[in-house]
């Protein structure tokens, strides 16, 4: 019988991957094609499953509109991608620069000009800004990667990322008896250490990976 391979791709890694390597129009990027082309025979492709952290219908629409549009047009290529939503969760961030500039404006012992005082209060004002972050998208991964390996639903994983991160995932499951091959356009040196094989794709790979 032939080793059984499911693909778990962590979407926002390879995004970035993907656009350090130059590629932008990434809306016509087929994981389909990805999976095809990294599974070789005699190994069977039993499914591709995409993790990315889920777009909220607030704010500016364009970007829910988009990432709907993708995830539709990707899981029409092949009935065995599936996709898997984690959280986008807006994070207040602290400008270093900005917060010490505060701090001087505070502390300062002689008046200066006031509208140059007002101006730099105004860009002081930024020490504190707003960040989208990706949260739960790793975890989730992680453990439907060895939950899946505990029930015997594949034989091969290939993990599409670079993080660190899943080192524990990838001990765990290749202890189970199943081999992890980790795959990306990054260096993943701590991810490479403990995986079967890692592979670091570059640009050439990934010609043949995009359209219908």
């Amino acid at each position: 019988m032939p080793e059984r391979a499911v693909v778990f791709v962590d979407g926002n890694n390879w995004y970035h991957g993907l656009r350090d390597l130059g590629f932008t129009n990434l809306g016509w990027f087929n994981y389909a094609k990805v999976s095809a082309k990294l599974i070789s025979s005699p190994r069977e492709w039993v499914a591709t499953r995409y993790y990315v952290g889920q777009v909220q219908q607030r704010g500016d629409l364009s970007l829910y509109a988009e990432q709907r549009r993708y995830m539709a047009w990707l899981t029409g290529r092949d009935a065995r991608i599936t996709v898997h939503y984690g959280r986008l969760e807006d994070r207040p961030t602290k400008d270093r620069a900005a917060l010490k500039l505060r701090r001087y404006l505070a502390a300062l012992p002689v008046k200066i000009n006031p509208k140059l005082y007002r101006d730099l209060s105004a860009i002081a004002a930024l020490s504190k800004v707003m960040v989208t972050v990706e949260k739960a998208v790793d975890v989730m991964l992680a453990v439907d990667m060895v939950s899946m390996a505990i029930r015997n639903e594949y034989d091969v994983a290939y993990l599409l990322a670079a993080d660190g991160d899943y080192t524990p995932a990838a001990e765990t499951v290749r202890g189970i008896g199943k081999k992890v091959i980790a795959a990306a356009p990054r260096a993943g040196a701590q991810l490479a250490a403990k995986v079967d094989t890692y592979m670091r794709l570059k640009k050439d790979w990934f010609k043949s990976c995009f359209g219908p």
